[in-house]
């Protein structure tokens, strides 16, 4: 079974986050529950009477759209956030329609606590994170000197701002001054969208479902979707039909190293393509059919990406390896990973972007289709995704273990197969590869050095990765199908049948897809809020 990346914790991450400008004496909107607050001669909202039970728009004692005496510019009291809190609750009930069945607790922690609480609850697993960082090298994003494991934990543990923890009820604020903390209001209404998706529809549990990198993004696609389209919703508001309370507004040091901007792209998937999904679902059947796709996630970010309910094809896999390698079968499913549309594109782009690949546009993540959707991952060598299996390989264990991996990737044509083809060779010509016979390749220095061979028929194109030429044909020997002849059949097809392959097992994060800072263009770096 895979990990998914919670930073130490099963919970959802939070990352720095961009605040809505404040705004005082706002003309508010009609609620749930009652009449509009009533607005004096001078634009200042009137409060007004709480209701005889508790219903949609309030939440002890505050409606959705009425002022509160807060300011965060020396730190918050334990009334004032009660109150920053109640009210957001009641906004998130507004936008959302639905009522919270009970309260969110909210602590606030200092950053030496949250390390040290990431700390205690960090295993480390010697199997998974030979294993992960296959799957991640195999996407071009991690390279050997680097293992995906402190490669992800720097992306995504640096600059967190706080967490709901499914299994602990409460959301938790983090910061480096906890005698005076600051809560930024999109954040908080983020947050609280997922204690209401808990309450609701247990979050945990669909948090724990998925078993690979794509399941993992596509469950997120639904659970940060919907946390992102329901902040957004509250930041149209807010300064218009809302007051805000605006925190006092922090610059960064920038001393930290840059996180691996792959990664992080890969990571942003949900929290950018799920409010479109989402706003798509809501189209079909309303916040209805937001519930049954939260208790019946996509199977694929395929799905989410092209707004559909196409499911991945089946794929047959042999393990026919031989002198000494072997694959994880104690990890993923049976030893295999899916990584699906989502993270091919981001392969592609990260080399277009890093290595100068003539892949994709490096500028085409910045052609979104509204303002829902923050990135784009729908490009031409990536789409026509039918299906994909990643299987790591080793032989022998410890410092002297090798590793390498077959990638067997189906397509929804043969067109669709020849482009990825085409566009994964681009890849090995930007590291200078050489060949070195039939379909088979040579990197021979830098961080992704080893050797390839692709073989495609049909539909089908499968990728095999080991340290020399040699070790390719024991890592995988050539079948009649690889070289195009299928009179005989295909013995890799014989046996362990995947048909649900495409529950997919995320390699190294998951539930918790924490957002970061993107870089849009070639050399233009573009900081972005990053939260789970």
């Amino acid at each position: 079974m895979r990990q998914r990346v919670s930073v130490g914790l099963a919970v959802l991450i939070v990352l720095a986050s961009v605040a809505p400008a404040a705004v005082t004496g706002t003309a508010a909107a009609a609620g749930s529950g009652g009449a509009a607050t009533a607005v004096d001669d001078a634009g200042v909202a009137q409060q007004r009477a709480d209701p005889d039970s508790d219903t949609i728009g309030w939440e002890s004692g505050y409606w959705h759209n009425e002022s509160i005496d807060v300011d965060q510019s020396d730190g918050l009291s334990d009334r004032e956030l009660d109150a920053l809190v109640s009210r957001a609750m009641a906004r998130v009930e507004y936008l959302r329609e639905e009522e919270f069945e009970q309260d969110v607790p909210v602590e606030v922690i200092s950053r030496e606590e949250f390390q040290s609480q990431r700390n205690q609850n960090s295993s480390r697993n010697a199997s998974y994170d030979a294993w992960n960082s296959q799957v991640w090298e195999a996407l071009f994003i991690v390279g050997e000197s680097d293992g995906a494991n402190d490669a992800i934990q720097s992306a995504t543990g640096s600059s967190t701002a706080g967490f709901y923890a499914p299994g602990d009820d409460r959301i938790r604020i983090i910061t480096d001054s906890p005698d005076s903390p600051t809560i930024d209001n999109a954040t908080l209404v983020h947050e609280l969208t997922h204690a209401l998706q808990d309450q609701t529809g247990d979050l945990g549990e669909q948090l724990s479902g998925s078993k690979t990198q794509d399941a993992d993004l596509a469950t997120d696609g639904v659970v940060e979707g919907e946390a992102n389209y329901i902040e957004h919703k509250y930041t149209e508001r807010c300064g218009v039909e809302w007051e805000c309370v605006d925190p006092p507004s922090s610059g960064s040091s920038g001393s930290q190293s840059p996180p691996n901007l792959g990664i992080l792209l890969t990571l942003l998937h949900p929290y950018s393509d799920g409010p479109v999904y989402i706003d798509w679902l809501r189209q079909q059947g309303g916040w209805d059919a937001v519930d049954e796709a939260f208790q019946d996630p996509p199977e694929s970010t395929e799905q989410v990406i092209h707004l559909t309910d196409e499911e991945p094809v089946p794929i047959e896999y042999r393990d026919r390896a031989r002198d000494g390698w072997e694959t994880f079968p104690q990890q993923g499913v049976n030893g295999s990973d899916t990584v699906g549309e989502a993270s091919m594109y981001v392969m592609f782009w990260y080399q277009a972007r890093t290595a100068g690949a003539q892949t994709v546009s490096p500028r085409s993540v910045a052609r979104t289709s509204g303002p829902l959707d923050m990135y784009n991952y729908d490009a031409a060598p990536s789409a026509g995704w039918g299906n994909d299996r990643l299987y790591p390989y080793h032989n022998g264990t410890g410092e002297d273990a090798e590793y390498g991996y077959v990638w067997v990737t189906e397509w929804d044509s043969e067109q669709d197969a020849a482009q990825f083809h085409n566009t994964y060779r681009a890849i090995l010509d930007a590291h200078d590869a050489t060949s070195e016979g039939e379909n088979t390749y040579v990197i021979e220095d830098g961080e992704f050095a080893d050797a390839f061979r692709i073989d495609r028929q049909g539909t089908r194109v499968t990728i095999v990765n080991a340290p020399t030429t040699e070790g390719l044909s024991d890592v995988r020997p050539r079948s009649q199908s690889d070289t195009g002849d299928t009179s005989g059949g295909d013995e890799s097809t014989a046996t362990a049948t995947e048909t649900d392959s495409t529950g997919l097992e995320a390699p190294g994060f998951g539930a918790l897809p924490a957002l970061v800072g993107l870089l849009i263009a070639v050399g233009l770096a573009v900081v972005v809020r990053r939260r789970d």
